[in-house]
């Protein structure tokens, strides 16, 4: 109790943190979080850790990684150098250690991609998961082939001296192998991307098919990635970047399902009208939050509507979609923080969990998931109905709310004062820093902190220092001639139902 009374205490003296020191205080969030992404390094293979303790100890390196954590290194290195945190030599030397131990590491040859699973220590591929000793079977990931494809495209263009070695590792991966043209039926103008898929037979749900007909047969996940704003799309834009799927495809995903009673089971009903672009219907959707209005994710949370914004300069290149979207995101979960659960902290996004393990963390009521990315312990569930279709529930009381560090600095393009205060408070409040930066999420009720760091979470964190304080260092890196005609234009194009500057913070 007594715990519980300081941290509210603190919440109400401590100042605003003064806009002059925000680059300081920045740059030291910068300087801290790329130590926990070196301490993460095996010597061995240059290759990184899913996750390590929050002292930094090698000893307490996870014994697995993916190839999303192996992009997250290369891409933070490309940070670091920009923000001046090392030397440009020294984040050549990084990034051209985990080229290294990628270039080692066993693919599928037939699409090019890689498996989701690897031990760093190794580079062999886990057939056993070893925090149980379960059995794995070899699974390649779409979106985990998405982020590495990305950081390969940043590296080959920020460092000239391992531009071959990047480009014989990006060229061979085809994200057309995941592209299933029928998958919104045989007469529908556009398809989907499915999940991943296994090369041996999993037990998982799938489907036999091979959509290059190149290679034999794959187990695909029986699942496509169907919604717009989630954290796949950057699959989506490199298949589309690269002519392996047809820019058709960048509409055949929902902005939100029909408001229809054959979809009472979401969230919430949406509102909207209907449109076509390039031969494809679409149905742009909107929920709405406590006055603000805007396309939703499917859990509510900043990971899935806004990490594909580290790379790909979406406010500016839909000014009408992505550029209304993001920041009403982000005022909605401004708004969930501070004035609906009035936690005194915000931001909300898949992270540890404080009491031990991984959850998904989000605001429930912005998502479609009809269970809930919840933000707080007790997993606390809104209900608004589906209008006329099902009624809704009691209005929920939050518990002890999960805040995610790397949820808020994804916002900063956005809302940067709110963002600086919110972690000057986290720091100085919660105990929420250690000697890797900002630790991977704090329950803030009871101040119960997750002291460890997740080599993606970190990776977000640099992605969005590098934006901020190194002039564009990631979209810099990013965008090519290529890039910008393939994805520019499909974004100008559209307009989603969420209105202009609502939500300011």
């Amino acid at each position: 109790m007594r715990r519980l009374l300081a941290v509210v205490l603190a919440i109400v003296l401590l100042p605003a943190a003064p806009a002059a020191a925000a680059p300081d205080a920045l740059r030291t969030y910068a300087k801290d979080t790329w130590r926990s992404m070196v301490a993460m390094v095996d010597p061995a293979t240059g290759l990184p850790a899913d996750n390590i303790g929050g002292d930094l100890a090698p000893g307490s390196r996870s014994a697995y990684t993916s190839p999303t954590n192996i992009g997250g290194l290369m891409w933070s290195a490309v940070a670091a150098r920009d923000i001046g945190v090392i030397s440009r030599r020294d984040a050549s030397k990084v990034v051209g250690a985990a080229l290294d131990g990628l270039s080692g590491l066993d693919r599928h040859d037939d699409s090019g991609m890689f498996y989701n699973w690897y031990d760093p220590r190794t580079g062999t591929v886990i057939t056993t998961w070893p925090e149980d000793g379960t059995p794995r079977t070899p699974f390649l990931s779409s979106v985990d082939n998405g982020w590495l494809a990305a950081a390969l495209v940043v590296v080959r263009n920020a460092f000239p001296e391992h531009r071959a070695l990047a480009s014989r590792l990006l060229t061979p991966m085809d994200f057309g192998f995941y592209y299933n043209p029928a998958a919104r039926g045989e007469d529908f103008p556009a398809g989907l991307i499915r999940g991943g898929f296994w090369d041996t037979p999993p037990t998982e749900c799938s489907v036999v098919d091979n959509y290059r007909d190149r290679g034999p047969d794959v187990w695909y996940t029986c699942n496509h990635y169907d919604i717009a704003v989630t954290e796949p799309r950057i699959a989506s834009y490199l298949g589309i970047a690269f002519g392996q799927i047809p820019p058709a495809h960048y509409f055949a995903t929902q902005r939100t399902f029909p408001a229809t009673c054959d979809w009472d089971w979401l969230e919430q009903q949406a509102v909207g009208f209907h449109t076509t672009h390039l031969g494809v219907p679409v149905f742009e959707g909107a929920y709405t939050y406590r006055g603000i209005q805007f396309v939703p994710s499917w859990g509510g949370d900043m990971f899935e509507a806004l990490m594909p914004d580290l790379f790909v300069p979406e406010a500016k290149w839909g000014p009408r979609s992505w550029g209304r979207n993001h920041p009403a995101t982000v005022a909605g979960q401004i708004e969930h923080g501070l004035r609906d659960a009035k936690y005194g902290y915000w931001g909300f996004s898949p992270a540890s969990n404080p009491f031990g393990g991984y959850s998904v963390w989000g605001v429930d009521a912005m998502g479609m998931d009809p269970g809930g990315y919840p933000s707080d312990v007790e997993s606390s569930n809104y209900d608004a109905g589906f209008g006329d279709c099902r009624a809704g529930g009691p209005e929920p009381t939050y518990g002890d709310g999960v805040v995610t560090p790397h949820a808020a600095f994804l916002a900063l393009p956005y809302a940067k004062r709110a963002v600086v205060d919110n972690l000057a408070k986290l720091k100085a409040n919660l105990g929420a820093y250690g000697p890797g930066g900002f630790y991977d999420a704090v329950a803030v009720r009871s101040g119960t902190v997750a002291e460890r760091y997740l080599a993606l979470d970190q990776a977000m964190i640099m992605g969005a220092l590098g934006n901020e304080l190194g002039d564009g260092s990631i979209h810099r890196a990013f965008v090519t001639p290529q890039i910008e005609r393939a994805l520019r234009p499909l974004m100008a194009m559209e307009t989603f139902n969420v209105p202009a500057r609502q939500g300011a913070v």
